[in-house]
Parts: structure tokens; C-alpha cells; sequence
């Protein structure tokens, strides 16, 4: 079986406060981008298996959330073993998600292949186990997300008469340095409702909070934002903690 983990963006995000376990609260729009994937897939073998191409993926091969997915959804249903090959082109450390949709697309497989008949609700268990916005990658549509990323509501917003550019500067932006320079507030405006407003008002009112810890420290990226304004964009902005960077565009 072969799917296709897509990126995501941060339309604004607001890290909210600092929880006692360590994590950070924040307010998002996640939005997918269906455009943007890497390539996943999954069979049934007589043993496990994990291997991949494209993009070089850091850390082990154990350490690897496809892999992860598999042992939680064996430990609790007992199938058998699977070949997994990932073809990695989503950028990693980019802010855009690809590890966590991998995981998600994972998990989503594994239901449909030995047919366990998993609801939407129990796969977003699983995933919220796996990463703080894996979960996100179930449904796969625009949210509101709050607490770590990994609780949402839903928001009705489509960008469907917008072209959406991201640019990536080969900067690994990881999340001790992103978060560095924060501090973390609760915001003065409901971001689901600024959402809601003109696309075109969106650069007054809209934000990513970690653009203010990393574009000291990489002044490139600052530059990317703001060639996307240059070229046009009715909208730009770093997403997640970094470093891609997105615009969005009037389709021509």
C-alpha cells in the first residue's frame, strides 16, 4: 500500500505558557498542504523491516516514528510484521510537519491493511502518543490547535483560490534554540476569529511567535519572509518553529 504524508503550515502561532512537564501550550491554525509529500510505503512481510530514500533522515533506524507507529499498534493488536519504505522529500527540522504526517499516514495504513477498523478518535490516541502534532495528521484538515498542538477544533478556512509558496534555506532550526528567545503570553486576539477576516489584513494582525527568537540568529531566513512580500505575497510567515517559510499568493 503506497500514500502520500504531506507537509503542513502554522497560519500564526502563539506560545501561550511553559507546562510543568516541560511541554509549551500554543495556538495554531494548522492547514495541510497537499502538495508537499514524501512518499510512504507499507507491506505485509516475515519481518520488520524500515528503509528509506531521498532526503537523509538523522538518528537511528529504532528511533524512527514510522517504526514507532508500528510497535504501538502491534502491541495493542498483535499483527504481523511489515517492509516500510519512506521516501523522504518534506524537509526535516522545517517547521512543515513531515516527520509526524509519516507517522500518522503510518498508523492510518496499518488500520486499512489488516482491516482493525480503528475509528478516527482511537488512531489520534495513538498519534498523540507519538508527537504533539502527529495527531493532526488523522484527519488531515484545517484546525484550530491548541494545548501542545495535539488538541483541535474546527475552523472553517480554505485557500484553495490561493497559490502557496514555501521556500526552505537549508537552516535546522531545533526546538531548544526556538525556544530560547520566547516568553510565553497569552494572546490579546482570538486567533480563529482573525482567520476569519481578509486574507489581506492577515500581515497586521497574524504572527508566529518564534520568528522573534530565530531571525536574530539566522538573518537569512528574516530575508526569505521578506522576498515573499517583494515578489507579492498577500501573506508570509515562517511556520512551525522554523525554518521554512510560506506566501501566499493571488493564483494567476
Amino acid at each position: 500500500m503506497i500514500v502520500f504524508p504531506n507537509a503542513k503550515i502554522n497560519i500564526g502561532l502563539n506560545v501561550v505558557e511553559k507546562r510543568d512537564d516541560g511541554f509549551h501550550n500554543i495556538e495554531s491554525i494548522f492547514y495541510p498542504v497537499i502538495e508537499l509529500h514524501d512518499v510512504l510505503e507499507i507491506v505485509k512481510s516475515e519481518s520488520l523491516s524500515f528503509t528509506s530514500s531521498g532526503i537523509e533522515i538523522p538518528g537511528s533506524v529504532q528511533s524512527n516514528l514510522c517504526l514507532k507507529a508500528f510497535e504501538l499498534i502491534q502491541k495493542d493488536y498483535a499483527i504481523p510484521f511489515v517492509k516500510i519504505h519512506l521516501h523522504k522529500v518534506i524537509p526535516i527540522g522545517a517547521g512543515l510537519g513531515g516527520g509526524s504526517a509519516d507517522a500518522a499516514f503510518t498508523l492510518k495504513v496499518l488500520n486499512d491493511l489488516f482491516e482493525l477498523n480503528l475509528s478516527n478518535e482511537k488512531l489520534i490516541g495513538y498519534a498523540q502518543e507519538l508527537g504533539s502534532d502527529c495527531a493532526f495528521f488523522i484527519e488531515n484538515k484545517p484546525v484550530y490547535a491548541y494545548h501542545k498542538g495535539d488538541e483541535f477544533s474546527e475552523v472553517d478556512l480554505s485557500l484553495d483560490a490561493y497559490d502557496i509558496k514555501i521556500e526552505y534555506p537549508n537552516i535546522h532550526i531545533g526546538t531548544a534554540e526556538a525556544y530560547a528567545g520566547i516568553v510565553p503570553k497569552l494572546s490579546d486576539q482570538n486567533l480563529k476569529e482573525l482567520v476569519r477576516t481578509s486574507i489581506g489584513n492577515w500581515k497586521e494582525t497574524i504572527q508566529n511567535d518564534f520568528e522573534q527568537s530565530v531571525f536574530p540568529n539566522h538573518p537569512s531566513i528574516k530575508k526569505v519572509k521578506e522576498s515573499m512580500y517583494i515578489d507579492g505575497a498577500i501573506f508570509a510567515s515562517m511556520t512551525g518553529s522554523g525554518s521554512a517559510v510560506f506566501g501566499l499568493f493571488e493564483k494567476k
